[in-house]
């Protein structure tokens, strides 16, 4: 395995049990968390649709991740790079969308986008460089 696809394949495994151990707070611990800081039933409910959001996003570029890993050597460098911007989508999007949900700093769904601008640019740059393999 190439230095490029183990990086590949480490950020999959670590993005997979994250987006899992996250996945699973949302649907057995997140409501009871709002509720308990206090926010209204409205509040609470669009607050864990966007951690629900952040979370299938998180899960579904995991798996791209994973998948990337696997190409083996005919990963090109434009593989590796595209599998860096949807790592940094997760971090961006998912991740910005579970800090504005866990400490209602609304300022971070002003980060969102630039995670879903990194996932289009990542899966553009795929369709590129693999129109080339």
């Amino acid at each position: 395995m190439t230095p490029p696809n183990r990086f590949l394949l480490v950020a999959a495994a670590i993005a997979g049990a994250t987006g899992v151990a996250l996945g699973a707070f949302a649907a057995h611990g997140l409501e009871g968390f709002l509720q308990s800081q206090g926010l209204e039933p409205e509040r609470v409910a669009k607050r864990v649709g966007q951690f629900e959001t952040g979370s299938r996003y998180h899960l579904v570029h995991a798996v791209v991740l994973l998948a990337l890993s696997a190409l083996g050597t005919n990963a090109s460098s434009l593989i590796v790079k595209s599998g860096s911007l949807f790592l940094a989508g997760i971090v961006l999007f998912s991740g910005s969308l579970y800090l504005l949900v866990l400490t209602e700093t609304t300022w971070m769904g002003a980060i969102t986008p630039l995670g879903g601008v990194a996932w289009i640019i990542a899966w553009a740059m795929l369709a590129f460089a693999t129109s080339k393999l």
